[in-house]
């Protein structure tokens, strides 16, 4: 990522943090917000694209999928699933996975 992408980034990362504040003020309604959101994407290129650089465990947003694309996701997991030798044997992937990109993690779970 360029730099200018980097500084575009963190630019609507702050601006989506205002539009945020605002709604929950009750200055801008979420519909509102949603739409300024939508239109600085579109002109910045980043639609679609995962921005944010904080995660936000205050609000649960629903996840809206483009069609086809749990579909999709279902067939994927299922050739993982049935590529591994066991159930057992995807779990252990899964999180062999997980603890080589986030060893920290691994002090959260409880192991056998």
């Amino acid at each position: 990522m360029s730099i200018e992408e980097e500084e575009d980034v963190a630019q609507l990362a702050e601006e989506s943090e205002v539009l945020e504040d605002e709604a929950f003020e009750g200055t801008l309604d979420e519909g509102e917000v949603q739409q300024e959101e939508e239109e600085e994407q579109q002109a910045s290129g980043t639609q679609g694209t995962y921005t944010a650089k904080v995660v936000n465990d205050q609000i649960f947003e629903e996840l809206v999928l483009g069609p086809g694309i749990a579909e999709e996701v279902q067939n994927v997991w299922r050739t993982f699933i049935s590529s591994a030798e066991s159930r057992e044997a995807a779990g252990e992937a899964i999180y062999a996975a997980l603890f080589d990109a986030a060893p920290s993690l691994q002090s959260l779970f409880k192991t056998p």
